[in-house]
This record gives C-alpha cells, structure tokens and sequence, in this order.
C-alpha cells in the first residue's frame, strides 16, 4: 500500500466553510481528504473508496453523526474515527467510543489534536479531573442528552419517555449545552 492511499480521509460535516478550513489544515499533514455533508453521501463515498481515516461531526442538521461511525465502520472495520462536537455529552461521547471511534474532541479542534486522536488505543490515566461538579442546568442537559440516546434519536420517544412535550424537549436540546 502507497503512502497517498494510507492518508485516504471522510471529512463529514454540514457547515462546508469549516470543511474548507479543515480540509486545508489535514491536506498540509498529507492527508487525502473528500468532503461529504451528509450521512447518506460520506456512506457511498465509504462504500466506494478504502478509506483509513475519518473526521464525522455529531450533528449533521437534524441527524446524528453516530448513525455515520456506525455504517462506515461496518464497510471500514480498521478505519480510525475521531468524532467532532460542538455540542458534547457524556452519552454521545460514550456511544461514539462504543461504536468504533478512536476520540471524541470538542470544537474548536486543532488539527494536530485530531491527528492524534487517530492513534488513541486506549484511555489516559493523566485527563486532568474537574474540580467542581456540573451545574444542574448542565446535569439537566447531559441526561436529557442520555434519554435521546437511548431511544435512538427519537426525540417522539424520548419526549414520552421523560413526560415531556416534545417541543419542549427539542427547544432544550438545540440550546448549546451550558459549561460545566
């Protein structure tokens, strides 16, 4: 295998100047990047090219960037996957690991934070630990984010599942989550 088809990269992410940027940044670290905006377009793009590499968002408009770590490791199972959010959760952080992906980062991310996400093989006991506890609007958000997960992103289900409406629920959870 060359060196040019060892760097072969999905950049998944909707908002396309943020690709342009990326894309730019990896391209520097002699990264073969194709840019997709859609899950159902990086999971043809998937099936059609060996792909080594990664970079998904977790939210791509109103679908989960999840459903994409899973499709994509089913045709890739050695692929190395590091999951993008603005919007970060203990939940989705969890799945995203479960499902296949080899770090989970917060954006703003910088790139050289990416490349090393790709060689993650296991936890590092040197994270530093919070000093305070979460605030209880961030408690709030973190299990609301939790329940959604655990219905699949049915916002519907999880909606009854909290009794709540589920206007409500999805006004709470397109609101940034609070800091900690």
């Amino acid at each position: 295998m060359s060196q040019q088809e060892q760097k072969k990269l999905l950049l998944l992410d909707d908002d396309e100047v943020f690709c342009e940027v990326l894309s730019r940044a990896l391209r520097r670290h002699d990264f073969e990047v194709f840019i997709t905006h859609s899950i159902s377009s990086a999971c043809k793009h998937a099936e059609q090219q060996q792909l080594n590499y990664a970079v998904i968002d977790l939210r791509i408009g109103q679908e989960s960037g999840l459903e994409a770590v899973s499709r994509i490791i089913s045709h890739h199972p050695t692929i190395k996957i590091v999951v993008l959010t603005g919007y970060a959760s203990i939940a989705t952080a969890v799945e995203a690991i479960k499902l296949g992906a080899k770090h989970y980062l917060t954006k703003p991310a910088e790139v050289s934070d990416i490349i090393e996400g790709f060689g993650k093989t296991k936890g590092d006991i040197e994270t530093q630990l919070s000093a305070t506890p979460m605030s209880v609007k961030r408690l709030e958000w973190e299990y609301l984010q939790k329940v959604l997960q655990e219905h699949d992103g049915n916002i519907s289900a999880a909606a009854r599942a909290l009794d709540m409406h589920r206007r409500t629920l999805q006004r709470k959870l397109q609101k940034k989550p609070v800091k900690q």
